[in-house]
């Protein structure tokens, strides 16, 4: 979305809100296995002493994947949004985003703040047991009956427990 900031650029203590809903597309990261629709992104840009701010919200449905089980789990995510917004590029701020012919693209800094306010891991539980190496099941489920692995050093060692 873009958003016209020229009304509030050279006026300090104006502001301009914005309420819309972003397109998630494009944004699979991490362990985020879909986006579910419905996002909603909310806030203000305010001039503060000559110095264009935005504050806001990002309201985001993902379905995330677990990382020890793959079970996938819907989640509501509510992303803070803040941002510098400047005229032109600056190595004062390096963060800050560009004022484009009086207009901000809204869009970006919500793809910014979702991606790095998502979870490259993320577990179903703290206590997820994940899957058998071996044969793949749930151990979350239960134990999978396969026969525990002995470490070879320790072979000779069984077969002396065996023959009793």
């Amino acid at each position: 979305m873009q958003l016209d900031v020229r009304e509030i650029i050279n006026v300090p203590g104006e502001r301009r809100e914005f309420d819309y809903q972003p397109s998630p597309e494009g944004l699979e990261t991490g362990a985020v296995a879909a986006l579910l629709p419905g996002w909603r992104a909310h806030g203000v840009i305010e001039n503060r002493a000559g110095v264009l701010h935005l504050e806001g919200t990002l309201e985001a449905g993902v379905t995330y994947e677990c990382s020890r089980c793959l079970k996938r789990v819907d989640k509501a995510l509510t992303i803070p949004m803040h941002a510098v917004l400047v005229e032109q590029e600056s190595e004062e701020e390096p963060d800050a985003f560009l004022i484009v012919g009086g207009m901000v693209d809204v869009d970006e800094i919500v793809d910014d703040a979702f991606i790095l306010n998502a979870d490259e891991r993320f577990l179903c539980s703290e206590d997820c047991k994940g899957l058998c190496s071996r044969c793949g099941a749930d151990l979350n489920e239960g134990p999978c009956g396969c026969e525990k692995e002995i470490d070879p050093r320790l072979a000779v060692l069984r077969q002396l427990l065996e023959t009793d």
